[in-house]
């Protein structure tokens, strides 16, 4: 009997709801095992080779980059399927989850985490820019009259981009980041996203993401991690 699939996560990071939410929506049999990241144990460090959540092990190997690890899940569990059949829709939700992935998440934490007050106009800008261009660019032409990103059907394209949207509560709180009121298919998406089981057991509080954000917001560079954060996104 082949072992469960195990997956390496932490409840802060958004990266790993990301394939938390798609082993649900798969109904995947999983173990989880909570990693601290302020305090990783050694045998994790040997695991994974950046230190990061999520990995998982899978028929004795190790994978990791969420969104490495959801396109395997794609084609190792290949039903339900949330991609699309198309190959040409498949190509446009990958372009989306790359948006995600090199767009939309660097500019929400840089937000986040600079201290430089004067900075903080261009980078909430720059992230309401980047809300109106999704629901423009992204719901205004892919949605249809569904409540997903692509219509009807959740895809890999929801799951990519809703950690994020739930975690908008940190800058809101901590830089007066609001999701625009004209950003209505956003808002509806977030409430059915929000409605979906998959989502109900993996999410947290707005307070727990207010508290744990806190020392990110308050440039807490004594935390682990954090310098090399900020490094990266300023790159």
């Amino acid at each position: 009997m082949l072992e469960p699939l195990v997956i390496y996560s932490a409840k802060v990071c958004p990266f790993a709801q990301r394939t938390l939410i798609l082993l649900k929506e798969k109904n995947i049999d999983y173990q989880l095992i909570e990693i601290d990241l302020d305090n990783k144990p050694g045998w994790f460090l040997e695991i994974s080779p950046y230190g990061k959540v999520p990995l998982i092990k899978h028929q004795n190997k190790y994978f990791y980059e969420s969104s490495i690890i959801n396109e395997y899940l794609e084609e190792v569990f290949v039903t339900p399927s949330f991609l699309a059949n198309d190959p040409v829709l498949t190509a446009y939700m990958r372009i989306w989850i790359a948006y995600c992935n090199s767009e939309f998440i660097p500019v929400f934490y840089k937000l986040l985490l600079t201290q430089e007050q004067d900075k903080y106009p261009a980078l909430r800008d720059s992230l309401i820019n980047s809300l109106y261009f999704i629901e423009r660019e992204g719901f205004g032409k892919f949605g249809n009259d569904g409540d997903y990103f692509f219509g009807s059907k959740i895809s890999l394209v929801d799951i990519t981009f809703y950690p994020f949207f739930e975690r908008f509560i940190s800058n809101e709180y901590y830089r007066d980041a609001k999701i625009p009121e004209d950003c209505k298919r956003i808002r509806q998406w977030m409430r059915v996203m929000r409605e979906r089981s998959s989502v109900k057991e993996t999410s947290n509080s707005p307070e727990f993401y207010i508290d744990r954000y806190a020392k990110y917001a308050a440039g807490d560079t004594s935390r682990q991690g954090y310098k090399k954060l900020l490094d990266d996104l300023w790159k």
